[in-house]
């Protein structure tokens, strides 16, 4: 079965000057649709199966996903940002201060810790570790934060890494 992608043009959630092909929906086609090269299953990618898209569901732009991420960088779903000039499906960007590496994926402005529980050999907590986007625009040398997977406590400590540890907020 092949897989095409909806786009529809929309302003980036980030940066109201530019636009993006956001993915809509993803539907399932038959492989034995016909495109000027044989069937589509056999003819990834091809105008065809685009065509045939537009025609049946009465519109739009199409663009073909790959199930298995063969093609256009990975399988899209819908938020994900189609990038023409690449001819890749991109993961939608997680925060504003996020930026895409020499692989297209989304990196923060801060290297991902490095410290992710106790130490032990068989770990007795481990770090719940998320990026505040806030913390990191008041100060950009902060953004990872964590709780422990065994604090009970209510509120739970937060702690900030400061690139070599985690340090009670």
């Amino acid at each position: 079965m092949a897989h095409f992608a909806e786009l529809k043009e929309e302003t980036d959630q980030f940066d109201s000057s530019k636009t993006n092909l956001v993915v809509q929906r993803v539907v399932v086609v038959a492989n034995d649709i016909e495109t000027a090269a044989g069937p589509l299953g056999e003819n990834d990618m091809h105008v065809d199966g685009e065509t045939w898209c537009v025609d049946f569901f009465k519109g739009g732009t199409w663009k073909q996903t790959s199930y298995n991420s063969n093609f256009r960088k990975q399988y899209c779903g819908k938020g994900f940002v189609y990038d023409s000039t690449k001819d890749k499906f991109l993961s939608p960007q997680p925060y504003a201060s996020w930026s895409l590496d020499s692989n297209d994926d989304w990196q923060a402005p801060i290297t991902y810790p490095t410290i992710l529980d106790d130490g032990q050999a068989e770990p007795e907590w481990r770090y719940t570790i998320s990026w505040n986007e806030e913390k990191y625009n008041a100060d950009n040398t902060t953004g990872w934060e964590a709780t422990k997977t065994n604090d009970e406590a209510d509120p739970q400590t937060i702690y900030n890494w400061n690139g070599t540890a985690w340090v009670s907020a």
